[in-house]
């Protein structure tokens, strides 16, 4: 799945985001512009917030946004 989700507060420490988020999905890929990240992984908005959380960016709900999927189909069958 594929998220955005506005950081608020200090600015975020990515390289403990992306090796949290990869404890739990070694594949799962971070991109930041500003204050906003743009995540994508093989977990739910709620396993989000969770991981940014223990990686010290504690977000509420409101800030994940599940983008829509862009996924043909082509690579599974």
């Amino acid at each position: 799945m594929e998220f955005i989700v506005e950081m608020s507060g200090p600015a975020v420490d990515l390289v403990v985001i992306e090796d949290t988020l990869r404890a739990f999905d070694p594949a799962a890929l971070v991109d930041v512009a500003g204050h906003t990240l743009r995540i994508a992984g093989a977990f739910n908005a709620d396993v989000l917030a969770s991981l940014l959380a223990q990686a010290g960016h504690p977000v509420s709900m409101r800030q994940v946004v599940l983008l829509p999927s862009v996924c043909c189909g082509g690579c599974s069958g």
